[in-house]
């Protein structure tokens, strides 16, 4: 069927926002019977529109706390029937079965109810809706006749499709419809599934459901060749990536959100200003100072030919004076990521129309959530690398012992190396990265390219490794250079050589017993 004239409808809405304009327009404008249940007839009723109740129309009184309402043979019958069916429509009237050519239904909000703290099995079991996805499965299962919505933003989509047809609706709407009704009710029995089975209260369960929510499409993946979207999963939490409400900007690209991923990850380890600069997944300057502003120029100061096109976040909001002091230093940015700028900021970074500003609102803590990774044909899943950098575990493994002010520099260097591609090597100084090496299929050639970056600024400098130094080679290119203190997981083999290397040349080590592998 083509097109089908809408004469009946039947309205039972939790979200009743629009419903009493839709269904007065439904029965002025085109003679539609509208047939309601419970607060929702009443609702209508309140705003002058006739409605026949669901008891008048079954023959049978809504009992149960409304738990038995709509689950009736002249309900469904009237959902169900093939209009071109002769068996069917005769079938129909033997038993008095009319026909419903609308449905208009959300669901119980369970999802909400679930999510409140402190909420009861008892009131999470009310909150099941069975009638609702039982009409909408009917519904659009017959859609071949059947019209049937579930959010109010079809509303006007079905008026304007009436008006302009003279209330019929075409078969791609009533499709389109339908689809929709499958998709939401699959994920409403998700839902309960994961309410009911206590889903994430055991760490890695047996199967594991994502439902991810398309935010855009990409004009391309990684390479132009390659196609490409971005998703979110439907329950991520606010101040995360993926909930981040892009101010200002061109389209955000496969690349982009990556390397903005990466960034944002980095500058959360930090509680002090922070500024992060990243390149290709690695960061190439990070610094904390007295406030934003320092902290960018001293990150900027660490690699500013890598920093050229890269993409940075600050763990605070963003003023006038940072944004001035990019301007200052020419840097085309590809990304900026923070939790909030003020209007001074916004009004300057407006100059620069193509560069992507986004807004987090906030900052969550990197640790207590979950990464994955898709491989082929499957996905890895682990908990977040997120550890208290509890320096009672630590140990110093050589006669030289770190000052104060070393300690707290080494600490900073093993933050930062955290969020490093392995093999990773972090030269640090005054709180700022001056040398990263990352990457590389040998952890001697990761210290040679951090030792080389640093340049002059080497000397007195700190180490950290995110993995054990399988050799004494590397500590030797760092110390001969003028590292003066290590960092690094120990485990080695090979231990007892790398400190007697560190004591040969005066260095102290420390080993943290655990490792910042990222792959």
């Amino acid at each position: 069927m083509d097109n089908v004239k809408i004469k009946r409808a039947l309205v039972s809405v939790t979200n009743k926002t629009g419903v009493a304009e839709f269904c007065k327009v439904l029965a002025t404008e085109f003679g539609v019977e509208i047939v309601s249940t419970g607060g929702t007839a009443a609702a209508l009723t309140e705003a002058g529109v006739q409605v026949r109740p669901i008891d008048d129309l079954t023959g049978f009184p809504e009992m149960m706390d409304g738990r038995v309402k709509t689950l009736h043979p002249k309900v469904h019958g009237g959902l169900l029937a093939r209009r071109d069916s002769v068996e069917h429509m005769a079938q129909a009237e033997a038993q008095g079965i009319g026909m419903i050519d609308l449905v208009v239904v959300n669901l119980y909000a369970f999802e909400e109810t679930v999510a409140r703290e402190g909420v009861t099995t008892e009131e999470a079991v009310e909150n099941i809706d069975i009638g609702g996805p039982s009409m909408l499965r009917s519904a659009a299962k017959n859609f071949e006749s059947v019209t049937v919505i579930t959010d109010p933003i079809d509303y006007s989509v079905v008026i304007n499709e009436m008006r302009a047809s003279g209330g019929l609706i075409s078969y791609p709407t009533r499709k389109r419809l339908a689809t929709d009704v499958f998709r939401i009710t699959s994920a409403y029995d998700g839902a309960i599934w994961r309410y009911l089975s206590g889903y994430g209260q055991e760490q890695f369960p047996e199967e594991v459901r994502f439902r991810l929510d398309k935010v855009q499409s990409l004009r391309y993946g990684e390479n132009p060749h390659q196609d490409a979207a971005f998703y979110r999963f439907s329950d991520s939490k606010e101040h995360t990536l993926a909930r981040a409400t892009q101010i200002q900007g061109k389209e955000l690209s496969y690349n982009n959100i990556l390397d903005t991923d990466a960034c944002w990850t980095a500058v959360r380890e930090f509680e002090q200003p922070c500024c992060v600069i990243v390149k290709h997944m690695n960061p190439c300057g990070v610094a904390i100072g007295d406030g934003l502003t320092e902290a960018y120029r001293r990150a900027h100061e660490c690699d500013p030919v890598s920093a050229y096109g890269g993409v940075m976040a600050f763990n605070g909001r963003v003023t006038g004076d940072v944004v001035r002091a990019i301007y200052e230093n020419k840097q085309f940015v590809e990304v900026m990521i923070a939790p909030d700028y003020d209007e001074e900021a916004l009004a300057l970074l407006d100059d620069k129309r193509n560069l992507r500003v986004l807004r987090t609102g906030g900052v969550r803590p990197v640790v207590g959530h979950y990464e994955s990774r898709a491989v082929e044909g499957g996905m890895l899943i682990q908990t977040s690398d997120g550890v208290t950098e509890d320096q009672s575990r630590f140990r110093v493994a050589t006669i030289a012992k770190p000052t104060d002010e070393e300690m707290e520099q080494l600490i900073f260097a093993w933050r930062v190396v955290k969020s490093v591609k392995s093999n990773a090597i972090v030269l640090a100084k005054d709180f700022a990265t001056i040398g990263v090496g990352a990457g590389q299929m040998n952890r001697v050639n990761s210290a040679r390219i951090a030792v080389e970056a640093a340049g002059a600024k080497v000397r007195d400098s700190v180490c950290a490794s995110d993995a054990f130094m399988p050799f004494p080679d590397t500590l030797e290119v760092c110390a001969d250079a003028g590292v003066t203190a290590f960092i690094q997981p120990g485990g080695s083999i090979r231990d007892d050589e790398v400190i007697a290397a560190a004591n040969k040349r005066g260095v102290s080590m420390v080993f943290t017993g655990y490792r910042h592998f990222r792959h």
